[in-house]
């Protein structure tokens, strides 16, 4: 890793040095000289005979006296040259404390020290995690809801942004952990090895800012310093994807691309969209509503850029007739150069062209949230049947887009928090949801119906299984027999003739996976199962791949003594696999 930044984080005790040497020296020579004129100036001892003050004895008194201690004068009286020069000392120090306490809050105070200082802070911070944590490179909205998310799995985060308000928001947000955040540049390599991405406990690198460049520069690092760690780069630019992937192999997210394949998804699929929105918004979350967009007829997507380029090709992917219609470029609208940019892509002449008598669908994607709304506005009075879409580009638009009520909505922060989480938070998430689209649209329907019935409208927690010696050592005799079915692994180990609120969503083996498997889907050692359901069936399926008298009980039905004597006594050998059926 790149030490300059280390360095410098190293070298604050030498920076408080160097600035405080002058006041330093200015007391010292204070105190040196006021010694050295106490032990020259004679005095007298109680008989009144001349007395000479030691070195030792002129250091104690200048020591009470600089610190306004003032213990007295001893060891006898002083006589009045002593006192002149002690009068003259005290003023000396109490200019030399003004001069160097002075100093001090000008250093306290001075930018460049309280950065040097907040740069060791961090650095101390990081070195001492132990636990596993993700480094996140630029703390914007997706970083703030990427960290939440998170932070609810109980993952720990690092954070460096270059803005030192987000860093501070950072510091008065909610987390249940302590998260480190640092001021620094993400481009620098220096910044990014000081923020742990050569701790050995860090195993992802997300580089989500608004800077295409800066990401780049993120995931270059990474594959060159650290090519054993994963990369989750955001980016809405093809030419910039293509470079990162010179680099290693990182996951690019483009809002841009991701949008236009959901709105496919829900043109032909509403079912299938509504389950991966679901699923992709994290624990909490409410069961959206299952839209009914038209699949057949004109759409009319209202924009200029790559983002707009990018929508319309999707669209007609899907076989629709799509009309490009791009701000200023029609008839009937003022001259440009009497015009701003609102007014020019709001402008209802733009609208009137577009023809949305006869659309279906609408797409308002300028880069200017108060256009998109006008357009929107405009669009409904001119078709109120209009299926409608909107791109949001700022975070603080969101209570304005609300209540307009729309079909789908572009927040390309969200799209790269919710893709990145999928990516992140489970393993066999991102594999599921990549399959959905291609499993039918009825299929994706009994699946909402099952997460439905068994958990409710609201996203409870979704994690994996793995069937191995290590983590399910209770049932490893049942799944070698060849008769452990999925659905008898899934009972309440309480109540055996009940089912667990949780539905297995992916049962992957080797390179195959079942989607939604039924119950008579039949297990085998290594599988690893996706599960979405209640955190109390989580707790109770686990307690059935580790105790192996609840294991017994939840698969055969038999009670099995947990104590050894037990055991014993009724003929069950130490180290019987009590799982094993009968």
């Amino acid at each position: 890793m790149p030490h300059a930044s280390a360095t410098q984080a190293s070298e604050t005790i030498f920076l408080v040095l160097r600035r405080m040497r002058t006041p330093l020296i200015v007391l010292i020579v204070i105190f040196a000289v006021s010694v050295l004129g106490l032990t020259l100036i004679p005095g007298q001892d109680a008989q009144g005979r001349p007395w000479r003050m030691g070195f030792f004895d002129a250091f104690y008194v200048m020591s009470y006296t600089a610190s306004t201690i003032g213990f007295g004068e001893i060891p006898y009286p002083f006589t009045y040259p002593q006192r002149l020069w002690v009068t003259i000392t005290i003023y000396l120090t109490v200019i030399g404390w003004a001069y160097a306490i002075g100093t001090l809050l000008a250093m306290l105070q001075d930018r460049a020290f309280r950065q040097a200082v907040a740069l060791q802070q961090f650095r101390r911070k990081v070195s001492r995690l132990r636990e596993p944590f993700l480094l996140i490179a630029g703390y914007g909205r997706t970083g703030e809801l990427l960290g939440h998310a998170f932070d609810a799995l109980g993952r720990r985060i690092v954070v460096i942004d270059r803005s030192a308000d987000r860093i501070e928001d950072l510091e008065l947000d909610s987390y249940h952990a302590d998260v480190p955040g640092l001021v620094g540049d993400v481009r620098d390599p220096g910044h990014l090895g000081i923020a742990g991405l050569g701790h050995p406990s860090c195993e992802a690198v997300l580089a989500l800012t608004d800077d295409d460049e800066a990401n780049l520069a993120v995931t270059i690092t990474a594959a060159l310093l650290r090519p054993d760690v994963p990369v989750v780069a955001r980016t809405t630019s093809p030419v910039i994807a293509q470079q990162m992937r010179a680099f290693g192999s990182p996951s690019v997210v483009n809002p841009f691309d991701a949008f236009g394949d959901l709105l496919r998804l829900a043109v032909h699929a509403p079912a299938s969209y509504q389950l991966v929105t679901w699923l992709q918004s994290g624990p909490g979350a409410e069961l959206p509503a299952r839209g009914d967009p038209p699949t057949d007829g004109r759409w009319v997507v209202c924009g200029s850029g790559r983002f707009v380029r990018e929508l319309a090709r999707d669209l007609r992917a899907e076989g629709l007739d799509v009309a490009v219609v791009q701000p200023g470029a029609g008839t009937g609208t003022p001259d440009r150069r009497d015009r701003s940019p609102t007014d020019e892509e709001s402008h209802p002449g733009l609208v009137a062209e577009a023809d949305l008598r006869h659309a279906v669908g609408f797409v308002a994607g300028t880069d200017s949230d108060t256009a998109n709304l006008s357009l929107v506005a405009a669009a409904r009075r001119a078709n109120p049947d209009l299926f409608l879409a909107a791109r949001q580009n700022r975070p603080a638009s969101t209570p304005l887009f609300a209540e307009m009520a729309l079909d789908a909505l572009l927040v390309p922060t969200e799209v790269v928090a919710r893709e990145v989480y999928a990516q992140l938070s489970t393993p066999l998430l991102r594999r599921f949801l990549r399959e959905i689209p291609a499993c039918g649209d009825e299929w994706a329907a009994g699946v909402i119906d099952r997460l439905r019935s068994l958990c409710g409208r609201h996203l409870q927690t979704v994690w994996t299984v793995r069937l191995t010696a290590q983590e399910a050592p209770a049932v490893q005799a049942w799944l070698v027999s060849g008769r452990a079915r999925l659905g008898e692994l899934m009972r309440d180990p309480a109540h055996r003739d009940q089912h667990l609120p949780a539905v297995p969503l992916l049962v992957l083996r080797g390179e195959e996976c079942a989607l939604a498997p039924d119950s008579d889907f039949v297990l085998a050692a290594g599988d690893e199962i996706l599960v979405a359901g209640r955190p109390t069936a989580r707790r109770s399926l686990d307690t059935t791949l580790l105790l192996e008298t609840v294991g017994a009980y939840v698969v055969s039905g038999r009670h099995v003594p947990s104590s050894w004597i037990w055991r014993r006594l009724t003929r069950y050998p130490e180290g019987h696999n009590v799982a094993r059926p009968d």
